[in-house]
């Protein structure tokens, strides 16, 4: 796929102003139950990410908890040793009260006999606190431990709640795949069409105002970007084999490296993660020629302050207003008038990462 500024931009006029403006931003209508499917999808990521987030949370109270309890147990033995020292001490002073008595007698003044009690009361109280630290001590260890049972059950439950979230995400993504999948045999005349009517190297102006050149399409590559190519999985398991194969296909573009965005945002939203990579080859080279700031897809009017937030926002805004992956009614909504070469390019193009 090449794209070139076209050379004859101002001839564009009005048609291109309008498409920048309306068509490719406007999401398309959706029906109720595309739209219900796509709320499911975009609700089962929230509760996703929020039953990994509690799990993460509980994780770090069990560690710390951990790492307390650990602590009193390597200061056990030398409390055990000061308290069980302090506690015959004690015991001896006990025992030996006359002797105290005649230590107190034997004081020559008033200020002697205070500094004697004194003297007795530091030597009780220093033993007495050597027990009662290991009395605190024990006592802390075993609450710790204690509430690291109910960490632990709590965290069995939050990761039950994770595993839930995780299957009902895979589930709903699955069956946007298998909606697309549908959508797309209902359309198969469309874009057995399209593909007859465009071949490879033909030119046509894109939705960015850009001339693109149809690529060559992948040998034995059907008119179609098959959902079935994608499995849907865990969201770390996917986006690590996603953002690899983004980030290779978009290797030494302005979009190299952000494939890992490309594939989470996809997770998110529920669609092809080839999708929007694929639409950003057709309409700029992969970001070499953008007709706004960070706009890599003719998106509108729009433009943004960096590429990860324009991806996000060209993932979702495709979920929302262009469903699970490219299909010839969602060409003709995306750019008109060449629709046909627009489908069969990004198809190519999709089939090829």
């Amino acid at each position: 796929m090449t794209v070139r500024p076209a050379r004859y931009a101002a001839t564009i006029g009005l048609a291109a102003i309008l498409a920048w403006g309306g068509v490719a931003a406007a999401p398309r209508v959706v029906r109720a139950d595309e739209a219900e499917l796509q709320a499911k999808v975009e609700s089962t990521i929230r509760e996703y990410n929020d039953a990994r987030s509690r799990v993460r949370s509980i994780d770090e109270k069990i560690a710390e908890g951990e790492a307390r309890a650990s602590r009193l147990e390597g200061e056990m033995p030398e409390l055990k040793s000061r308290a069980s020292s302090s506690i015959a001490t004690l015991y001896k002073m006990s025992q030996s009260s006359n002797s105290l008595i005649d230590l107190l007698l034997s004081a020559d003044d008033f200020n002697e006999l205070i500094t004697t009690i004194q003297y007795l009361d530091i030597i009780a109280t220093k033993n007495n606190d050597a027990v009662r630290r290991l009395v605190d001590a024990e006592n802390e260890m075993n609450e710790t431990r204690d509430a690291l049972k109910v960490e632990r059950a709590e965290a069995e439950r939050a990761a039950a709640d994770a595993e839930r979230a995780m299957n009902d995400a895979v589930a709903a993504r699955q069956a946007a795949a298998d909606a697309a999948a549908a959508q797309l045999a209902q359309q198969k005349a469309e874009a057995e069409a399209a593909a007859a009517a465009t071949s490879a190297g033909d030119t046509f102006t894109t939705e960015s105002g850009n001339v693109a050149t149809v690529p060559e399409a992948p040998q034995d590559s059907a008119p179609v970007a098959d959902p079935g190519q994608v499995t849907w999985s865990e969201r770390d398991q996917f986006v690590n084999e996603w953002a690899g194969r983004i980030d290779a296909y978009l290797a030494g573009s302005p979009l190299g490296g952000h494939g890992r965005t490309f594939a989470e945002a996809a997770y998110d939203a529920g669609i092809d993660p080839r999708f929007s990579p694929a639409i950003a080859t057709v309409e700029s080279s992969n970001g070499a020629y953008c007709f706004a700031e960070h706009n890599a897809w003719g998106w509108g009017g729009e433009s943004w302050d960096d590429w990860d937030s324009a991806i996000r926002d060209h993932v979702a805004g495709l979920a929302r207003g262009y469903g699970y992956t490219a299909t010839p009614e969602g060409a003709r909504k995306y750019c008109p008038p060449n629709w046909e070469h627009w489908y069969y390019s990004v198809v190519a193009n999709m089939n090829s990462i």
